[in-house]
């Protein structure tokens, strides 16, 4: 219903009902003490098919073949998740990260505003539909805001990019700063039926005559090869008076690439056997290869060395939060997702909380 809810409950993937949780609840793992349920646990499962797009009912479904599958895939990143998540809000609040009383009432104008929500019992139904109440989206708001401030404060706010790595980055990824070499052409077609093309002589040879003197129209004659395109070309592109492009050479066939590469621009290449029939080209413009400069690419290359070096950074401050913490786990099988997660991570990159 909000998209502004929907968002902070699916991709910050909070679990609001840990704090409405029954005493008989069962603990799957302790984190520094700190509880996780059975119940966050299949919230976040919730969740994460939501946003695959899955809907399933875990409480009266849960023989489903499909849905253990499912569970089977998205569980092991989602206690990683929730195990890191619980380690990066404990470091915050040992900092004395919290979310004040005027923070969250300027998020929730923002969201009001944008949802376009203008009473408290609109904004209380909208709350019921997503099965919050102000404590819950409150817990969450905060659980979100600290975890970024750890993120900026205790990793990102760190990392500084050297002149040095900048210079490798740039050497190693010239192809990211080169610009290919372009054309942009104009073309006339003198089409052949498809059940005529190499089998009948004739329409051959008078397609072919036909392109002569067109070809001779726009040399010899003088006349803009744009407007013999736009009268006689039998191309799609006669719409556009028979331009095509800027188009990357690499981008043409060999033999058109070779043709186009001996023009200069403003010149008309001599009528070709194509497989469509007979074709002319002219050479409007070309541009050479470009590559730019270090100077000029500094900033991009900063942009993009630091996304992989924050990475890469967050995942060993993860990694020493997870060796410092105690972890005790009361159920095998989600220990056991819980350490193929860390497999699959080790294998792609990390995701940023």
């Amino acid at each position: 219903m909000l998209k502004q809810l929907c968002f902070i409950f699916l991709s910050v993937t909070l679990v609001v009902a840990g704090a409405r949780a029954e005493i008989l609840e069962q603990i799957l793992v302790k984190v520094n003490g700190e509880i996780f349920t059975k119940t966050e646990l299949e919230q976040r499962q919730v969740a994460a098919l939501r946003q695959k797009g899955q809907q399933f009912d875990l409480k009266t479904d849960p023989d489903n073949q499909q849905l253990r599958k499912a569970l089977d895939e998205i569980t092991p990143q989602i206690m990683v998740d929730a195990v890191d998540e619980m380690l990066i809000v404990q470091r915050g609040r040992e900092l004395g990260y919290k979310l004040s009383e005027e923070q969250f009432k300027n998020v929730v104008d923002n969201i009001k505003k944008e949802n376009k929500i203008e009473t408290e019992e609109q904004f209380q139904n909208a709350l019921k539909a997503e099965n919050m109440t102000m404590t819950d989206l409150r817990r969450s708001l905060e659980r979100s805001m600290i975890v970024q401030r750890v993120q900026q404060n205790e990793v990102f706010g760190k990392i500084g990019i050297s002149e040095e790595e900048a210079r490798a980055y740039y050497d190693s990824h010239r192809n990211e700063f080169t610009k290919l070499p372009t054309v942009t052409l104009r073309e006339i077609l003198v089409a052949l039926p498809a059940d005529a093309r190499g089998v009948n002589v004739a329409a051959d040879e008078a397609a072919k005559q036909r392109a002569d003197q067109l070809r001779t129209r726009v040399t010899t004659g003088g006349e803009p090869f744009d407007k013999v395109a736009s009268e006689a070309s039998d191309a799609p592109s006669k719409a556009n008076a028979g331009l095509i492009g800027p188009i990357s050479l690499d981008d043409l066939s060999p033999d058109l690439r070779k043709l186009v590469e001996t023009l200069q621009p403003g010149a008309v290449s001599e009528v070709i056997r194509t497989s469509r029939g007979f074709q002319l080209f002219k050479l409007e413009t070309s541009t050479p290869i470009e590559v730019m400069p270090f100077e000029q690419a500094r900033e991009q290359i900063g942009d993009r060395v630091f996304t992989d070096k924050r990475k890469g950074e967050f995942q060993k401050y993860l990694e020493k939060l997870r060796n410092q913490a105690i972890i005790e786990w009361k159920n095998l099988d989600v220990q056991r997702a819980f350490e193929e997660g860390l497999k699959q991570q080790i294998a792609r990159p990390v995701q940023l909380l």
